[in-house]
């Protein structure tokens, strides 16, 4: 690693996933990847929302082990074509709620990590610092910075497996002290306007459209599955994807095959005992374009509550990238999607809808051009004029 100092300005940034084992689709990495074109920057790997357990998770085991694996990595460079992108696991203590003397000692350990591997990699000694993971900030608020930003890109505090109201005293402390917060839902903006203001920034999310391409070939793997396909790819968590509407949809068209793409957190059993359903289990991101390209259409099959309210999933580009025709239920920020989406209010007709899409898939090529204008580097121009370190 380089330790010169260097002139131009740099970011830290505390991501909500962890570049090892979630997808590097997620906003935190295509944004940092994008900015690290101009100037250094240190993606501070997830340092989670609650401590693995029986009780607060599914798989604490596998969540334990694979985070453990994430810290022997260490600081590195995973990225050859861009030497200023570094991605950094500190070690840390799994103590999670009030403040206590032992919470305290963890966010010091963790801040003298952190800055340890910023002088390192040559940031300066006072860089701007991002966050989306509200349980950053007993680390941030004694690091020196330029400016301050909160990615409000989910309502965290609704997050069923952690401490909802200790992670919201978390994320209002971002609210009040952040330069600069950042938002993907106009509903959770407006939720924040009180205590935000005129602090509060629009970003929308982006979409990496070299990589999700509707021009390209399809994975081999894919075209074994009789058409038509009916296709999702991304964290099957029961919190979020309605399960149900998925076994809905495999029962109702047994002539089609549903194709289920990404890890879950939650028994597949039920699902994967039905003889038209292929879960293809966790795919690296360098593998979902082709793999999705086989779809004849794709699925947002998300449950009517608080997370998916304030969310606004990066996927739903991604799938009109590819060019594929969507069925998704209804959520407030799809209201901007209505014209290139099939939005179904009721459950009910879920199915139906699906069936009609299948018989009219609709326009590709309108859909690929609709989401033209969200590159993730359009997006992290947007994030560097609004800081102010353009």
């Amino acid at each position: 690693m380089n330790r010169k100092r260097r002139a131009d300005k740099g970011f830290i940034w505390f991501a909500a996933q962890d570049w090892w084992y979630h997808n590097q689709a997620h906003s935190d990495f295509q944004l940092m990847k994008e900015v690290s074109r101009s100037r250094p920057v240190l993606v501070v790997n997830s340092l989670g929302l609650r401590a693995p357990g029986p009780k607060t998770s599914v798989n604490p085991g596998r969540r334990i082990l694979r985070k453990l694996r994430s810290m022997t990595k260490f600081l590195r460079r995973p990225l050859p074509d861009l030497p200023n992108f570094f991605v950094y696991t500190p070690l840390m203590l799994p103590i999670y709620g009030r403040s206590g003397p032992l919470f305290r000692f963890n966010a010091f350990l963790i801040r003298c990590q952190v800055r340890l591997a910023a002088w390192v990699i040559g940031l300066p000694k006072v860089s701007a610092i991002g966050a989306t993971i509200p349980t950053a900030w007993p680390v941030i608020e004694r690091m020196r910075r330029s400016t301050l930003v909160f990615n409000r890109s989910d309502l965290q505090s609704a997050f069923p497996e952690a401490n909802g109201e200790w992670v919201a005293d978390l994320e209002y402390q971002f609210l009040v002290h952040s330069n600069l917060v950042l938002y993907v839902s106009h509903e959770l903006m407006r939720r924040d306007e009180a205590i935000v203001g005129s602090r509060s920034h629009f970003i929308d999310h982006g979409v990496d459209l070299g990589h999700f391409s509707k021009e390209g070939p399809v994975d081999p793997e894919i075209e074994t599955f009789p058409r038509p396909r009916i296709g999702f790819f991304g964290g099957l968590d029961d919190y979020v994807v309605d399960m149900d509407l998925l076994l809905d949809v495999a029962r109702r068209i047994p002539g089609a095959s549903l194709v289920l793409i990404g890890d879950a957190t939650c028994s597949m059993e039920e699902l994967t005992g039905l003889p038209n359903v292929h879960w293809l289990g966790f795919r690296s991101y360098h593998d979902i374009p082709a793999l999705g390209r086989g779809f004849d259409v794709a699925l947002m099959p998300w449950l009517d509550n608080e997370w998916i309210r304030f969310a606004n999933p990066i996927k739903l580009k991604e799938y009109l990238a590819l060019g594929l025709p969507v069925v998704s239920t209804d959520y407030p920020e799809v209201e901007a999607y209505r014209e290139m989406v099939r939005v179904v209010a009721d459950r009910g007709d879920f199915v139906d809808e699906v069936q009609a899409v299948l018989e009219d898939p609709g326009d590709p090529d309108r859909r690929a051009a609709f989401v033209e204008p969200y590159s993730w580097a359009g997006r992290a121009a947007v994030l560097l004029e609004a800081t102010g370190e353009t």
